[in-house]
């Protein structure tokens, strides 16, 4: 009888020890990092994109980027602090703790969903071409061929060009792409391609020295990047998006930064990835 005793109480502690653990299993997952869980979000934007995100005289940072990540805190209940990131820069911002989200026209794609959890996109920009004022031999992406071309560090947008649409195009890098518009100023780079709300700011900010060719290719979707799993901070962060543009907000944001720019705006909610 004691044996017997002794055999069940060691089963009845395995299976206690296993159900605790299974516990611990789930309580961990219920408790998975997420933006939800903080009272103030930082997030990292460019500092150097007029328009998009650009830092003042006075080391505060303003643009579309930037009040699109405001909107969003706001939505969520949390405070708002902001950090400047270079393209490359990105990933490691998050993966650091260093921000919680990045809103830097950041181009979603399927290696960088292996990295983080976007939600958005929050705008689908058209990749475009900037070029000098008074360029006549550069008005498609078919023409780029033999030209040189500024690659951004961090950036995807070249690999577009050379690999998705098969155009030989001598890139010459560049760490940034306020980097790559001073090399097309001073003849360095023949154009810049990119996106066209990227492009549309350099050429609102200095204007009459470049023109967009306006020979769009291919889309640019610009998610907001958040830590690796946080689903449900994507979920609550796209009903945010929807809410910006369903109240009118991102629609006048646009206007505000590029009205006077003589861009085509979409000012519909965009068709969002999924957050899985």
């Amino acid at each position: 009888m004691s044996k017997l005793l002794g055999g069940l109480a060691r089963v009845a502690v395995a299976a206690a020890i296993t159900l605790a653990s299974a516990g611990c299993g789930m309580s961990a997952l219920r408790h998975t990092p997420s933006i939800l869980d903080k009272d103030e979000l930082i997030v990292a934007v460019k500092p150097d994109q007029p328009g998009l995100g650009l830092r003042t005289n006075q080391g505060t940072f303003e643009g579309f980027d930037v009040d699109v990540a405001t909107y969003v805190a706001g939505h969520l209940g949390k405070k708002v602090s902001f950090v400047a990131t270079t393209s490359e820069g990105r990933e490691a911002k998050l993966n650091s703790g260093e921000a919680d989200m990045v809103v830097a026209t950041y181009s979603i794609s399927p290696p960088r969903k292996m990295q983080v959890t976007f939600a958005g996109p929050y705008y689908v920009s058209q990749q475009d071409i900037l070029v000098r004022n008074g360029t006549t031999n550069i008005g498609n992406v078919r023409d780029l061929a033999g030209r040189k071309l500024c690659e951004a560090q961090g950036s995807i947008s070249t690999s577009r060009i050379i690999e998705g649409r098969g155009v030989a195009a001598v890139l010459v890098p560049a760490r940034t792409y306020s980097e790559c518009v001073d090399l097309l100023r001073s003849g360095a780079v023949d154009a810049v391609s990119t996106g066209d709300l990227i492009l549309a700011g350099f050429a609102a900010r200095d204007k009459g020295a470049y023109t967009i060719v306006h020979a769009p290719f291919t889309e640019e979707r610009y998610g907001v990047a958040l830590r690796h799993g946080d689903v449900a901070g994507c979920e609550a962060v796209n009903r945010a998006i929807t809410a910006m543009y369903q109240s009118g907000t991102a629609p006048k944001l646009l206007r505000k930064h590029f009205g006077a720019t003589g861009l085509s705006i979409s000012t519909s909610v965009p068709q969002f990835e999924g957050c899985a």
